[in-house]
């Protein structure tokens, strides 16, 4: 995303906010106290709050580029990719605002197409930890139910390391007594 550095305190502050509290969160005059400008120098920039949502998911977008390839160099799930999400959890929590308010055509999309770009980064490692690497097409599905589970469970005080751990825990039981029933 190509913007200029007059914007990215929005941007910055916005999507911290959207994270936290989703699209009702999301307030011009808040913004501009948090960014210690005007709120006509908001409006200058983005025109409506509209306009804005459009610019915080593209960011939100080119983020998630940036999470793919770190999540792409892990080797384990535990603990190099949980510290990935851990390191990117503002990240996460707007991506569950965006699962939550998804009757949003543009925020259903935009968690479509990261949680597509985040699977394919991950399915190798997320394969091997179920223990479906003959079986990539079930590790996939597994991992998009485990996603919708995952954004129904967190919170921005229980996504941490052990909750994390606990969660993969879960996944890996689950998925070894499907194995030993079939």
């Amino acid at each position: 995303m190509k913007t200029n550095n007059i914007k990215i305190p929005w941007i910055i502050v916005g999507y911290e906010m959207f994270a936290a509290e989703g699209p009702k969160g999301l307030k011009v005059e808040v913004m501009a106290r948090r960014v210690q400008k005007s709120k006509s120098s908001f409006y200058h920039h983005f025109a409506d709050l509209e306009v804005f949502m459009e610019v915080l998911l593209e960011y939100h977008f080119e983020e998630a580029k940036i999470i793919a390839v770190k999540e792409n160099a892990c080797k384990t799930v535990v603990p190099e990719l949980l510290n990935v999400i851990l390191e990117h959890k503002v990240d996460l929590l707007f991506n569950r605002q965006l699962r939550i308010h998804r009757n949003n055509p543009a925020f259903k999309n935009c968690f479509e197409k990261v949680n597509q770009l985040v699977g394919e980064a991950i399915i190798e490692i997320w394969a091997k930890m179920l223990g479906l690497n003959h079986n990539t097409y079930l590790a996939m599905m597994v991992l998009n139910l485990s996603i919708e589970n995952f954004y129904l469970q967190i919170t921005p005080e229980t996504l941490n390391y052990e909750w994390l751990v606990a969660y993969v825990e879960k996944l890996q039981a689950m998925a070894k007594a499907f194995q030993n029933n079939n």
